[in-house]
């Protein structure tokens, strides 16, 4: 049987009753058709589950009593930040939202010289808002109880130029001698892995990245797409280092 999962943007710590937001109300109601007494599980990004039900449902409000709480181990040991070139349309989603579902810590979207995608000020948080709702509904079907934070999209200079946390800086290249069994599990169990856009990174850019810590990673004899890239990636580190061992 499936489990009906919500996120719920405040703290539900110590909570006996809460009232759903407008949109989660109308997806358990419309979309997903619950009535009053039908059982679902409520997560805040706090790390733990809440057992719920739906107590009281009319126009003004949509009213949830919580039952139980408890933590799930789902989330990995291994902390990987995704700093991936911002690809076009649905491209760029599916990225995301695999990504979420392979346990991604973070995700910093960045605009390259050979990104496609060109965004304003008002486009770049446009952009972040729906990405990030691609996140929290990724965690919803995942099962995650953490929702990772996609960061405002900025150049790839902006983002090397940055004093950054420290842990294993990788960025995949085809044209790299070594492979991921190259590089030893990090101490901190953190990654910053940079994946191109769909043209790829410029020589400039690998540069700079190698400059800012970055070491050249490949994944096997053949360019994979964008989104294949990022994905393959993650699924190698988590069966590495992470939770898919």
């Amino acid at each position: 049987m499936r489990t009906i999962r919500v996120f719920h943007g405040t703290p539900l710590k110590g909570k006996e009753r809460v009232a759903l937001d407008a949109a989660a109300a109308k997806h358990l109601l419309t979309v997903l058709r619950l009535k009053a007494g039908d059982e679902f599980t409520l997560f805040d990004g706090s790390g733990f589950e809440y057992g719920a039900v739906l107590e009281l449902v009319d126009k003004k409000q949509t009213l949830v009593k919580i039952l139980k709480i408890h933590g799930p181990v789902v989330e990995s040991p291994l902390h990987v930040t995704l700093v991936q070139g911002v690809s076009r349309g649905e491209r760029m989603d599916y990225t995301v939202q695999k990504a979420v579902e392979l346990g991604v810590t973070a995700i910093v979207p960045v605009l390259t010289g050979r990104s496609v995608v060109k965004l304003d000020a008002a486009g770049a948080e446009k952009k972040r808002a729906h990405w990030q709702a691609v996140v929290t509904s990724a965690c919803e079907q995942s099962g995650r109880v953490r929702v990772p934070e996609v960061a405002l999209p900025e150049t790839l200079p902006n983002y090397l130029g940055k004093q950054r946390e420290h842990g294993l800086r990788l960025l995949l290249d085809p044209l790299a001698e070594s492979s991921l069994d190259g590089f030893g599990r990090p101490a901190d169990a953190k990654v910053s892995l940079l994946v191109g856009p769909e043209g790829g990174l410029s020589d400039q850019e690998i540069t700079l990245a190698a400059q800012a810590g970055f070491k050249s990673m490949r994944l096997g004899p053949r360019i994979l797409r964008t989104e294949t890239a990022a994905l393959v990636a993650l699924s190698l580190l988590q069966s590495q280092w992470g939770d898919l061992a």
